[in-house]
């Protein structure tokens, strides 16, 4: 399996899976092209501008540096500054495991855990089953609080202003920690440890108001993880998704865009809307998915049942085209939605002409 993901992935270097890409592929467990792309590695950001299709995607410089600084404030001196925010112990431990490698860091972050010696952890690497693949984790943080249960940290970089945060960067936050607790909970449980040792509740820290003075808020991640462990179960297995591929297709990006094309054509999108903000291909796959019903959000196709090109719903609410006995249902209410927007056009009347307001004469130039 692993010379066939080196293989579809072609002579660029591997791009690993993150909670943030964990979290864009439970949000549509569906598209079989982006568990394949995810799992061999493609960088789908150098894909999309191959392809002709380029993005602004991913946080600005200017977050990105804001961010670090925050973190690096905060964990300075032994996360001396993040401890009194935590309300931790002065004297209690702290071991930082970010300057070894990738698997050394694993074994130690599992020795670590199954010691349960220290009170900070930074830096730890877990793993998560995604798709029959195992992804590594880097959380911010793993902190020891309330008699002993393992939590999880996250560091922001967005303000909580007067109380209050960016609902949606608020929810991207609590679904990422999220993806941690189940790779905690998924560890404990091989240690032969309970797995509700690791807290369901996770401590978002982030700027105050308008400065970098840190304040910390206890977010409860049941329900986000909830619905992790569902769209994970439902995502088909890339194994089996790979081993249907005819065994010359990869997504190497220095192929031509004509030859990326027909590869991406071999595995099935499942483009939605959302997509745009999630997913570093989804310009592609949008223009890709014109003419198609998936153009209109999940909400119409689903509505429609099936019927997957705009020319064949005109067709059916037109009366033009037979419904098959799948499409009966969708016919009937495309009918009538043609039928009461016929009559409201109707009742309001030809619209007023357009008249040119503009002025006219000399000086009007």
């Amino acid at each position: 399996m692993s010379d066939r993901l080196d293989q579809l992935r072609g002579s660029a270097e591997a791009k690993r899976h993150n909670a943030r890409t964990i979290a864009a592929l439970t949000g549509n467990p569906g598209c079989s092209r982006r568990a394949v792309l995810d799992a061999a590695g493609v960088d789908k950001l150098k894909l999309a501008d191959r392809l002709g299709f380029p993005g602004s995607f991913g946080q600005s410089r200017f977050a990105l540096s804001r961010g670090n600084a925050f973190e690096a404030m905060l964990k300075a001196d032994d996360c001396e500054l993040l401890r009194s925010v935590l309300g931790a112990d002065a004297s209690s431990g702290y071991q930082d495991l970010g300057a070894s490698g990738l698997h050394d860091r694993q074994a130690r972050t599992v020795q670590v855990l199954a010691d349960a010696r220290a009170a900070l952890i930074d830096h730890p690497l877990l793993t998560l089953d995604v798709g029959g693949q195992t992804v590594y984790l880097e959380p911010d943080l793993v902190a020891y609080a309330h008699h002993g249960r393992l939590q999880v940290v996250e560091i922001k970089s967005f303000a909580i202003v007067d109380d209050q945060a960016e609902s949606a960067k608020v929810s991207a936050a609590a679904i990422q920690a999220a993806v941690y607790v189940l790779a905690l909970r998924d560890l404990m449980e091989r240690l032969g440890k309970d797995p509700l040792l690791v807290s369901h509740e996770v401590v978002l820290v982030c700027p105050e108001n308008f400065s970098l003075n840190p304040k910390a808020v206890v977010l409860d991640v049941r329900k986000q993880m909830s619905t992790l462990r569902r769209q994970l179960s439902r995502l088909s297995s890339v194994p089996a998704l790979i081993a249907a591929l005819p065994p010359d297709v990869t997504f190497d990006v220095e192929l031509e865009p004509a030859a990326l094309v027909d590869a991406l054509a071999q595995v099935e999108a499942r483009y939605a809307p959302e997509c745009l903000s999630a997913c570093e291909l989804s310009v592609y796959c949008r223009h890709e998915a014109i003419g198609g019903t998936a153009a209109l959000g999940r909400t119409v196709r689903e509505a429609l049942g099936g019927i997957e090109s705009v020319g064949e719903v005109l067709a059916l609410a037109e009366g033009r085209q037979e419904p098959t006995e799948e499409q009966a249902e969708a016919a009937a209410l495309l009918r009538a939605a043609l039928r009461l927007r016929t009559e409201a056009l109707d009742l309001a009347g030809p619209l007023p002409p357009v008249v040119d307001s503009s002025p006219v004469g000399p000086g009007s130039q």
